[in-house]
């Protein structure tokens, strides 16, 4: 199950808040604020596809993720691994390390992480 962009925004909110009441999430977002039934409807939909849990408080509600960002971040990407570079993961990583313009010191900060992995697995 995915979240739209703006579900997605919405998300980060939570993500970084950890819990929240709307009004919360609502001062989160930039100006113009959306309005608090775009916000509840969002809130709803994220409820049902079990992105979002919540708890009662008389007439107010808590939101809380119950997706994990991580997780969540991580079948995107192996999402669109699979999608849009064949399921490769090389592929995937010739394209972004040519594609984005990395420095010289952010390619030699990627061969770090990917050494420092091997490494891990040994």
């Amino acid at each position: 199950m995915q979240l739209t962009k703006t579900e997605e925004q919405l998300m980060q909110f939570l993500w970084k808040q950890e819990k929240a009441f709307m009004k919360d999430l609502i001062d989160a977002f930039p100006d113009p604020k959306p309005a608090a039934t775009t916000v509840a409807t969002l809130l709803k939909r994220m409820t049902e596809k079990g992105f979002v849990g919540y708890k009662e408080y008389g007439k107010s509600r808590e939101y809380f993720p119950m997706v994990n960002k991580s997780d969540y971040f991580s079948k995107q990407v192996n999402g669109m691994i699979k999608s849009f570079f064949n399921n490769s993961a090389a592929q995937f990583a010739s394209f972004f390390t040519k594609e984005t313009n990395l420095s010289d010191a952010e390619l030699e900060e990627l061969r770090a992480i990917i050494d420092k992995e091997l490494e891990n697995r040994k």
